[in-house]
């Protein structure tokens, strides 16, 4: 036997219309934040990677190099030893939007480890 539909008040009808509405929406809204936070998790092979928190090494990396910055002109020398102007220097370690690519990383700690001994850095 089937039910007939629950007849409601005059005045609930418009609330009760409205409620769907809003748990349609929800619901629909939910359904793509699911599908946006499973894409935002799938990695692109061979995608760039951007500095942040994904990138706890070079966070790290910058965190030990910063220092040794703060003298007038070191950004200028270290530019000129990785074969970069000291805009690009400041783009990676003060504004932190870029990272060098991997041979000027290894250029990078290999000035940091003479840095840190004492030695000339050019």
């Amino acid at each position: 036997m089937i039910t007939p539909p629950l007849k409601l008040p005059k005045q609930m009808e418009l609330p009760v219309a409205l409620a769907e509405i809003l748990a349609d929406a929800a619901i629909a809204y939910l359904e793509d934040r699911r599908r946006a936070f499973r894409a935002d998790r799938r990695p692109r092979q061979g995608a760039t990677l951007r500095p942040g928190k994904d990138t706890p090494l070079w966070n790290a990396l910058v965190a030990e190099v910063r220092p040794h910055l703060r003298r007038h002109g070191t950004q200028v020398n270290l530019g000129r030893l990785l074969g970069l102007d000291r805009q690009t220097i400041h783009t990676y370690f003060i504004t932190r939007t870029r990272m060098p690519d991997a041979e000027r990383t290894l250029q990078l700690l290999t000035w940091l480890i003479a840095v840190r001994k004492g030695l000339p850095s050019s």
